[in-house]
């Protein structure tokens, strides 16, 4: 798509009539991924309580303090704008020294307690005064403290971070060649706490330039200037419209580097790189096609076997259940069933499907659904590994999203692609073992539920069970399992789709001669 907009995908949960559905899902997951990021464990927007690291010799001590009393912090913090307001217009001998000074004072107060107090700072009128602190020519110890203070700002609330907007053009152009690294860093992690606000400030941070900047900050092999820019990045990216996703991918030396943290970083950057894949692979299909075609798939897989690290599993599933879900090419040439890497990453993803963690086991459920969405090959290739009992075991035990999740995996198991009716082709040995192990109670569970994608998948599975167990054992075993029941609460439904199934359903298998044999 010339856009670069997400495809929608294979994933054919059971009828094409919610074929749709995962694509929806994956850009769903990008755009409010905020809200559960890391599962919480970090946030989107970061405060800074101890300086960038430095290949120079600029000393940030770590000064971070907690429990102070808020009304002394406060009153200490106008007091702090207030010396700044002097030192600012001060124009003697040490008039330099006399900022910066001021400025760290600041930037202690806005760093050592759990809730800074950003909103005196601001009502003070810190705003201006540390616009001017940024003014090209002014020593690195000024502008790092300047940026620190601006940083701890657009930590807050979201009308304190738009409180920013007149120092946006100088942090973006702070992130220039000429800067020094830690300037160029603490800029990048004010602009990244700016981007993770919402959609408003990103697209104000891209209508001023900061992607080029801060995907060239990505490109050196190491260093923390080199993950607080792919953290930005990923804050920047995060949609909802692919336009800035698809314009980083094809910026020069970007998917090189983003293949050299996954192969070679340690796991906090790679972490950061995962997730800038997420939102890649969620956003825009061009990034999708280029990344498929490169050794991604391979390094995502490699890092999902050997770390341990729950916050680089979380992004490295996501970035491979988007890749899968997303580009044909993925399954059709990437994931070859007899191939090796095929093999690692089921391997990987049972793995992960008995983690003690719930999001890895439904992260691992979601990638291994896009694959059972696929070929025939690939169906059978999932149905034959030990993920199968892994999954049964999940589908009987686990919390609700997890069965969900699950539901989708077993129900694409036992479907090929549609006739000509748009009805699945039945892949009968896979639904009789399935049944046969107890799946259709648990789908039954949740037509019960009052989650609607739920409720229809598993009037979905019944239609399978009725239609194809042989000598109409699936209208004894739907029955058994007061299936009817479950159905016929949909009897008067607001949801047309899922009213007008279940009724035909029980019309068609359960009507008025059902049992007169």
């Amino acid at each position: 798509m010339a856009d670069g907009s997400p495809a929608s995908h294979k994933r054919d949960p059971i009828k094409s009539s919610v074929g749709h559905v995962a694509a929806q899902r994956r850009k769903q997951h990008a755009v409010t991924i905020g809200k559960e990021r890391r599962e919480a464990l970090v946030r989107t927007k970061r405060l800074c309580r101890v300086g960038v690291s430095s290949d120079s010799d600029i000393l940030i001590e770590n000064d971070m303090m907690i429990d102070e009393d808020q009304s002394i912090l406060e009153a200490q913090t106008s007091a702090a704008v207030e010396e700044l307001k002097v030192s600012v217009a001060y124009q003697g001998k040490g008039a330099t020294q006399k900022k910066v000074a001021a400025l760290r004072e600041l930037r202690h107060l806005l760093s050592r307690s759990e809730f800074p107090p950003i909103e005196v700072a601001i009502s003070s009128g810190s705003i201006s005064l540390l616009v001017q602190c940024l003014s090209f020519g002014s020593l690195d110890e000024q502008l790092l403290e300047a940026a620190w203070c601006l940083t701890n700002i657009a930590a807050g609330k979201p009308e304190e971070t738009k409180a920013l907007l007149p120092a946006l053009p100088l942090l973006v152009a702070h992130l220039g060649e000429k800067s020094s690294s830690p300037v160029a860093e603490q800029c990048a992690w004010a602009l990244g706490n700016v981007a993770g606000e919402g959609v408003e400030l990103r697209n104000v941070l891209l209508a001023q330039g900061a992607l080029p900047p801060l995907a060239r900050m990505m490109l050196p092999d190491k260093g923390s200037s080199v993950r607080t820019a792919a953290w930005s990045l990923s804050n920047l990216i995060k949609g909802p419209e692919p336009k800035a996703a698809t314009e980083l991918i094809k910026i020069s030396g970007v998917l090189d580097a983003i293949l050299r943290h996954l192969k070679k970083s340690d796991e906090e950057l790679a972490t950061e790189v995962a997730w800038v894949v997420v939102y890649l692979s969620a956003l825009s299909s061009d990034a999708t096609s280029i990344l498929v075609k490169s050794d991604v798939v391979q390094l995502l897989t490699e890092r999902l076997t050997t770390s341990n690290s729950l916050q680089l599993l979380i992004p490295v599933l996501r970035s491979l259940g988007n890749l899968v879900a997303g580009d044909a090419h993925t399954t059709n040439v990437v994931l070859v069933p007899g191939h090796g890497i095929t093999d690692n990453v089921v391997a990987a993803l049972l793995k992960c499907l008995k983690s003690e963690h719930r999001v890895l086991k439904k992260e691992a459920s979601w990638v291994l659904s896009n694959i059972a969405a696929g070929s025939v090959e690939h169906k059978r290739l999932i149905f034959s590994s030990k993920a199968v009992s892994s999954l049964l075991h999940l589908f009987k035990t686990a919390t609700f999203d997890i069965r969900k999740e699950v539901a989708y995996v077993l129900g694409n198991l036992c479907v090929a692609p549609a006739e000509v009716s748009g009805r699945p082709n039945l892949i009968l040995d896979h639904l009789i073992y399935l049944v046969g192990r107890g799946c259709l109670h648990g789908f039954i569970d949740l037509v019960r539920s009052a989650d609607i994608e739920a409720a229809r998948l598993g009037l979905q599975f019944i239609e399978l069970v009725l239609r194809g167990m042989p000598n109409d054992e699936g209208q004894k075993l739907v029955e058994r399992e007061d299936g009817i029941d479950a159905m016929e609460r949909f009897q008067f439904h607001e949801n047309e789709d899922l009213r007008n199934m279940a009724n035909e359903l029980v019309d068609k298998y359960f009507g008025e001669d059902y049992g007169i044999e």
